[in-house]
């Protein structure tokens, strides 16, 4: 049951329970001798009824004063879900809008769009862990992996401040990748990279990158916010034009995802409708079975003890209401 008290010494007063079975509150009364009447075991019994009724009173009291409480706990529950990590580009054009240019009246950023449909994400996904990072210049900690939604939630609007111009995806990944190997459950793992574009990683980080996605399975989702006339992920270069990561990073940068070995889907959007349908579609194909944690906390009790208490003292003091005064005949009234 988990239950304690937060002041214990109140149990010092236990013995007063005992109270009803040495005192009746019902009022006295001088009667002749009854041995020629027969038992009433309703009597009797409503007699020990009011006895017990009077020391669960005084119990429920004192559980009241001492504080009943039910501590706080963590139960294994089951459901469906993923450990996610959603890594957030936060480069100066996630700042624009899918047409390449600073948002104006009611026009929204890429990133206020991401923000906006990843925290819808959030709320729908009751048992995931998800953490939080960022990157730009340099790759950012946002938040670890919690199932603290409201925590979750913030840490993606903290992502309204205005970014870098650089785009490290490397070391974002890398970070992510920590992030993941912090996490030593069984549960699915899951990196969401939102980008709006991509860089060179060169020789020795993709190296370091390809290790640790060999270390443990992780699916990779890259949620590409295409601008408009932007080379996309798919786009194969005209006869004559460079092939090179420099040239065409996302489509490099593609084929390096693909090369991993592990569980990687790319998606395109160039409008928040497109962003809506991405990212449904990633809710839909991470539905693991996963055993996960819930913490219920301390829970006060001394509400319900009191209440028990008062009913106990109700059912008293409705009894004693009923009570019947015997008034003796005396023997000159008898006489008229």
């Amino acid at each position: 049951m988990n239950l304690a008290l937060a002041y214990p010494l109140a149990l010092l007063l236990l013995p007063l329970t005992l109270l009803p079975f040495v005192l009746s509150p019902q009022r006295t009364q001088s009667f002749p001798s009854i041995e020629g009447i027969e038992t009433d075991p309703l009597s009797a019994a409503i007699d020990w009824g009011l006895r017990i009724t009077g020391a669960i009173a005084i119990f429920a009291l004192i559980l009241g004063i001492g504080g009943l409480h039910r501590l706080g706990r963590t139960v294994e529950r089951s459901g469906e879900g993923a450990h996610i990590v959603l890594l957030i580009d936060r480069s100066s054009s996630m700042d624009n809008t899918f047409a390449g240019r600073a948002p104006e009246g009611g026009e929204e950023s890429k990133s206020a769009a991401a923000r906006r449909l990843l925290k819808e994400f959030v709320h729908q996904r009751e048992h995931d862990l998800v953490g939080v990072a960022a990157f730009s210049t340099s790759p950012m900690h946002v938040l670890p992996m919690t199932d603290h939604k409201d925590a979750v939630i913030a840490a993606v609007d903290a992502m309204d401040r205005p970014g870098l111009a650089f785009t490290n995806v490397g070391r974002g990944l890398a970070l992510s990748l920590d992030m993941q190997e912090a996490d030593t459950s069984p549960a699915a793992r899951v990196i969401v990279l939102v980008s709006d574009g991509a860089a060179v990683i060169d020789r020795k980080a993709q190296e370091k990158l390809r290790a640790a996605f060999a270390r443990r399975p992780i699916n990779l989702y890259w949620l590409f916010l295409r601008t408009e006339g932007a080379p996309g992920i798919s786009t194969i270069p005209a006869p004559g034009e460079e092939d090179t990561p420099q040239a065409m990073p996302e489509r490099h940068l593609d084929k390096f995802f693909k090369s991993l070995g592990v569980d990687y889907r790319a998606f395109e959007a160039e409008n928040p409708e497109a962003v809506r349908q991405a990212i449904a579609e990633i809710s839909k194909l991470e539905r693991s079975q996963i055993t996960y944690y819930e913490r219920i906390p301390h829970q006060d009790l001394k509400s319900h003890a009191f209440t028990v208490a008062l009913v106990a003292l109700l059912v008293l003091f409705a009894a004693k209401l009923a009570e019947v005064r015997l008034v003796p005949v005396t023997e000159s009234s008898s006489w008229q």
